[in-house]
């Protein structure tokens, strides 16, 4: 009776050390059978030592992100093997849907795995503000994700991980709380924006520039943090040693969780999640190409896409990528009652709303599957047409009247793909003049989100977009239905800033020249009101820099991705001025000075290759391939 009731203890004790990892808990903490049943891995493991520090290693470096004013998540991997535990059986066809009850079906670690973490606002730690202990297992591929919490608004702070009882650390991380909601934000707070890298194409050298600077406090991700493709299906990375593991098109919960472990080998990649806290989102390709509520441009629920995919459905490879996302990603579950859920709003005091949207995974309706091109252009402004279906919907509308009733000066809007009307039939064909996969195929969406701002004078928008692998500024025009003057921007209600790839290439080709790029580029210019300046030929990043008084936005080009370096280009500046509502016109111009490339209405590109070597800090003008 005395052992058992022993034993009882450790045990409780031990679910406790399990509780402490979010992940656990992922995707949702309100309905069990959803989650890991952290009672079974404790029953499991209780009885058997932990791992010895000396067999594990922290594999894929630290991060943080979704920052609080007062928390902030913090994330690590502790495993005694760099390989992602194959375990299917929170996915597979082969049990009960959802059950973990894995000892009666796949190899597990019968050994958990204890990771000390601590956070300080001084890098050698002399006063830890929060600290506590956590256990992983394989059960969640070994991820430990926690909520570092009594921490101060707009604060910096510095973590870190380590083995139990060892001196098995991980590196030094930092990380920045946001202000609280009702805080008066006297300095410009800093961000970097990014979206669509793609391993194979070559390496992730944007990631890694902001750092070298010390240039912003968080991390705005739009998506496309990984591809699923099998190497050579969408870029070749035998030539830079960067060949995307699994090599396959990925499916399985396993190969989910390879494929991100293989992007986080990136240096640059982990540099940027060890220095700054990232608030990310997901698009179509952490799932599949070009998903909706239903499928994706390569798979549907039909009998004969199961057949051809090898007896994999829809919902079962939705749930394998969400699942390791969650594992993976620094974020929070936002919902616990919806475990598909990934939109939501950060208020940094009262300077802006960054409200990040989720028009890809959540309810979309179907998209531009490649063969059904005609049809979209049919039905693009039926009136049920949504990108968010109708609770997302419902909340960002509301979110937006909220966000100016509060008294914020910007709301600051990250969705995935491009929210201006684009005509770019000089790619599509006249008939067809839209990208239906955009905000453009869903026309009825973007009128109910343009009446909110219009009708109740929602000023001072700031919509963010990536999806396109090119750099789109535009005024934020409700076109059609109210007048604009794209000479002085009278008329908008904001401003567009959509941003290139990281590593994925234009989407005029991989080795399209800078001369035809721009050709396009200035026929886009040309045949759309409210474009102000695109650029078609550069991978890249662009930075905000919010105030109550603007908004400046400045964009970066990368040289090159096929060597690790830390070159990059200005390519353009934009300053939005609070109550303007569009891009600030100097001397009729909607840049800010000049720009390097693209094509920008009123202006002509410098072309001048002058390049800054963010490792360095030197500049020179930049002449290789």
């Amino acid at each position: 009776m005395v052992r058992g009731f022993h034993l009882l203890c450790l045990a409780s004790t031990t679910s406790a050390a399990f509780t402490g990892n979010i992940n656990y808990l992922s995707p949702s903490r309100r309905h069990a059978s959803l989650g890991v049943s952290i009672s079974k891995v404790a029953k499991r493991t209780y009885a058997n030592r932990l791992w010895s520090p000396s067999q594990l290693n922290f594999t894929h470096g630290i991060a943080s992100g979704d920052p609080y004013d007062d928390s902030v998540i913090l994330w690590t991997r502790a495993a005694p093997t760099s390989d992602n535990n194959e375990s299917n059986v929170t996915v597979s066809g082969y049990v009960p849907l959802y059950d973990h009850s894995t000892e009666q079906y796949v190899a597990k670690s019968d050994s958990p795995v204890c990771v000390d973490w601590k956070i300080s606002a001084s890098k050698s730690f002399e006063d830890t503000v929060d600290s506590g202990t956590a256990y992983t297992s394989s059960d969640i591929d070994y991820t430990v994700k926690v909520e570092a919490k009594k921490l101060k608004p707009s604060a910096t702070y510095y973590y870190q991980f380590n083995v139990c009882n060892s001196n098995n650390t991980s590196p030094i991380g930092r990380t920045k709380t946001i202000p609280s909601a009702n805080d008066e934000v006297s300095d410009p707070i800093r961000l970097a924006v990014y979206s669509c890298s793609n391993y194979p194409f070559g390496f992730f050298n944007a990631y890694g520039n902001p750092v070298r600077k010390d240039s912003v406090d968080y991390v705005v991700h739009l998506g496309d943090y990984i591809y699923e493709y099998a190497n050579g299906e969408y870029g070749w990375g035998d030539a830079y040693g960067r060949i995307p593991l699994p090599d396959r098109e990925i499916l399985t919960l396993y190969d989910y969780r390879k494929r991100i472990a293989t992007y986080r080998t990136d240096l640059d990649l982990l540099a940027s999640h060890q220095n700054f806290p990232w608030i990310a989102v997901w698009d179509d390709h952490e799932v599949a190409d070009n998903t909706w509520r239903s499928g994706s441009s390569e798979m549907n629920n039909t009998e004969e896409s199961f057949v051809m995919d090898g007896g994999v459905s829809v919902d079962q490879r939705k749930m394998n990528a969400v699942r390791a996302y969650f594992e993976w990603m620094p974020i929070r579950q936002v919902d616990m009652d919806d475990n598909l859920r990934i939109w939501r709003n950060f208020k940094f005091g009262n300077l802006f709303d960054l409200v990040m949207l989720d028009t890809r995974q959540y309810d979309r309706a179907i998209t531009d599957l490649y063969w059904n091109t005609e049809y979209l252009g049919e039905i693009y402004n039926d009136a049920g047409r949504t990108l968010m279906g109708p609770r997302q919907e419902a909340w960002f509308y509301r979110t937006l009247r909220e966000s100016s009733t509060r008294g914020a000066t910007w709301r600051v809007i990250g969705n995935q793909i491009i929210f201006s009307r684009i005509n770019s039939s000089i790619s599509t064909g006249a008939d067809l003049p839209f990208n239906y996969d955009q905000w453009d195929g869903y026309q009825a969406n973007r009128n109910r989100t343009f009446r909110t701002i219009y009708e109740n004078n929602i000023g001072n928008n700031v919509f963010l977009a990536g999806d396109s692998h090119a750099s789109w500024v535009s005024d934020l025009v409700w076109l059609d239905e109210h007048p604009y003057n794209p000479s002085n921007g009278s008329g908008s209600m904001g401003v567009e800033f959509a941003g290139s790839a990281v590593s994925s290439p234009s989407p005029a080709g991989q080795n399209i020249t800078i001369d035809a790029a721009m050709v396009v580029s200035e026929w886009l210019t040309t045949a759309n009101a409210e474009l102000q300046w695109q650029d078609l030929y550069y991978r890249g990043y662009y930075e905000l820099y919010i105030s109550h008084e603007k908004v400046d936005a400045a964009f970066f080009g990368i040289p090159t991705t096929g060597v690790r370096n830390g070159d990059e280009i200005s390519l353009a500046n934009f300053t939005v001025l609070a109550g303007e509502n569009c891009l600030h016109r100097t001397d009729g111009s909607p840049a800010v000075g000049d720009v390097e490339a693209g094509s920008l209405k009123g202006g002509k590109p410098t072309l001048s290759n002058l390049t800054h070597d963010t490792d360095s800090g030197k500049w020179f003008t930049y002449t290789d391939p």
